[in-house]
Parts: C-alpha cells; sequence; structure tokens
C-alpha cells in the first residue's frame, strides 16, 4: 500500500496553465516583448525564477528577476480573485477517497508558495492537504527531484511508496527521479506535454481509484 499521495497544483488542481500562459504573454508585451503559447508550453513545471531568468537572458531583459515577478504576480493574483473557476473534476472526489483512506497527502508545486495558498483559499480546500511545498523552497525546481523529496520528507514516507499525479513533463521526471510512482493527467489546456514517463495516464482524474494506486506503487 502506499504511504503518501502528492499533487502538483498547476494544471492538476486547478486548470491554470491558460492563465499562466495569458498573464506572462501580458508580462512580456508589458516590456515590449512577444512570446508564443507554444513557446510557452516548453516551461511549464519550472519555478518563476528559473522561468524568468532564461527568458530574461534570451530577450536581454533589463528588469531584474526579482521586478519582473512581482509585476507578474500581481496580475496572476489579481486574475486568479476574479475568476469564476472551480477545481479541476474529480479532484474533490480523489481527495475525499484519500482521505477515507487515511492516506497524507501534500502538494508540491513550481508555483510560489503565495499563489498555491491563493488557490487553495479560493477553493477552500486548506484543510486538505498535510503539508505545502513550493519548489521556490528547495535549492532546484522540477525536473530535479527536491520539492517531492521534500514533501515525502515532511509527511514521513518512504519516496518508494509515494504516487505523484503530474500533468506536465517536467514533473514526471521530477517524480521519478524522487524514486516516486507517478499518475500522467491529460489535461488539454497544459499544452503538448509527453507524459510516457508516467506509470498511469489517465484523461480523468475522477477515474483514479485507490485500486489503481496500489497498482501504480508496485511499477514503481
Amino acid at each position: 500500500m502506499i504511504e503518501a499521495f502528492i499533487f502538483d497544483m498547476d494544471g492538476v488542481i486547478i486548470d491554470s496553465e491558460p492563465l499562466h500562459f495569458d498573464v506572462d504573454r501580458q508580462v512580456l508585451e508589458y516590456y515590449g516583448h512577444s512570446i508564443t503559447q507554444e513557446q510557452l508550453e516548453g516551461y511549464v513545471g519550472m519555478t518563476n525564477p528559473e522561468f524568468w531568468s532564461i527568458l530574461r537572458g534570451e530577450y536581454g531583459m533589463s528588469q531584474t528577476v526579482e521586478e519582473i515577478i512581482e509585476y507578474q504576480l500581481g496580475i496572476k493574483l489579481g486574475v486568479l480573485h476574479a475568476a469564476q473557476m472551480e477545481p479541476i473534476p474529480g479532484i474533490r472526489e480523489l481527495l475525499a477517497e484519500l482521505r477515507r483512506g487515511g492516506i497524507p497527502r501534500a502538494i508540491a508545486s513550481s508555483s510560489p508558495r503565495v499563489f498555491i495558498e491563493a488557490v487553495l483559499d479560493k477553493f477552500g480546500l486548506q484543510g486538505e492537504f498535510d503539508f505545502v511545498v513550493s519548489s521556490e523552497e528547495v535549492p532546484r525546481g522540477k525536473p530535479s527531484p527536491d520539492v517531492y523529496l521534500r514533501a515525502a520528507e515532511l509527511l514521513g514516507a518512504d519516496p518508494a511508496r509515494c504516487v505523484v499525479l503530474e500533468d506536465a513533463r517536467h514533473g514526471i521526471a521530477a517524480a521519478k527521479a524522487a524514486g516516486m510512482a507517478c499518475i500522467g493527467y491529460v489535461n488539454p489546456n497544459s499544452g503538448n506535454q509527453d507524459l510516457t514517463q508516467a506509470d498511469l495516464i489517465v484523461d480523468e482524474i475522477g477515474h483514479i481509484r485507490l485500486d489503481d494506486l496500489a497498482q501504480v506503487g508496485k511499477k514503481s
């Protein structure tokens, strides 16, 4: 039996990748640059500092990474608060099943903690997770395993007995590098993501059951 279940957040709990794509394009346009969604899809799962450090170098931006992120987060939080949206279908049911099974739960997300907390507040999910970890709080972001290993440490779980739910190539690579089993969720709004490293791929989160998790755990 698995010891813990760890969720990515963007594209798994909240269908936020369209929001991220739109805001990031707005930010670049504000600073006089442009980027396509296809280009942005390649960065899904990376932390904000890593993402903007790369783009700042590519576009020769004079602003610091900190200045860019401050501007970006201001817009992003405003859009989130105003948005009429619910968690991705099936998430509440999966959380309820994990709770009934007594399986500890955590979030390990590349988003800044302030955005993670805002999402949980918006959906009333604050009490559903034992721990929340942002990739910005560990030495290396996804696809490195740091954030997932930290989540397992906080949960007191053996990484080999953890199952991760991810929607992005970088995130699946991070989970596998941590020695964890991984379920890949096909979210069309997350772009063209290669999920082939996942142990199980699903089109609907609501179809995941504890029996599936036991089988996925054995594969790891």
